[in-house]
């Protein structure tokens, strides 16, 4: 099985992209969709649009996991990640496949043992799970990675993240 991890953003969209087969997975391939901010916000859309449907064109991913969206302080900041992520969705929805969504906790959980984990523990952790030499860079593609080891480690449990 293939799963693409997405964490929505609007300057940078962190995807990774594992393959799983039965308790092996390995990293496939992990970067980012960046936009800039001297372009115009429906410019900016439209790149991430273009991105993530040249990711689902590459991998063919069989399933695809977000990172649910989560502000505390910046509602501004918010509503703009909110566009990003549905600009994302729209090209994985026209794709056909399956779209699961993790909380940033439940992703903290599963890939650490503790929900409240910090940045640093979970890049080390995803980095020991997946065998590799380094830590993924940029931070936002080793969130994405982590959404998508998360879902590959719910099982038979991963209907109840389906998004409705």
């Amino acid at each position: 099985m293939v799963v693409l991890g997405i964490d929505p953003g609007l300057a940078t969209m962190g995807w990774g992209v594992v393959e799983s087969a039965g308790s092996r997975v390995r990293l496939v391939e992990a970067g980012a969709v960046i936009t800039t901010p001297d372009r115009t916000l429906p410019q900016r859309l439209k790149e991430i649009y273009q991105g993530t449907k040249a990711l689902l064109e590459k991998y063919a991913p069989d399933e695809i996991a977000f990172e649910e969206l989560f502000f505390a302080k910046n509602i501004t900041t918010g509503i703009a990640v909110g566009h990003a992520r549905g600009c994302a969705l729209c090209a994985c929805a026209e794709y056909g496949k399956p779209l699961y969504e993790y909380t940033p906790m439940q992703i903290k959980q599963s890939i650490t043992g503790f929900g409240k984990a910090d940045k640093h523990q979970m890049q080390q952790m995803v980095r020991l799970l997946l065998k590799l030499e380094d830590i993924i860079r940029p931070d936002d593609a080793a969130d994405a990675v982590a959404a998508a080891l998360t879902h590959v480690q719910a099982g038979r449990m991963k209907e109840q993240y389906l998004m409705k």
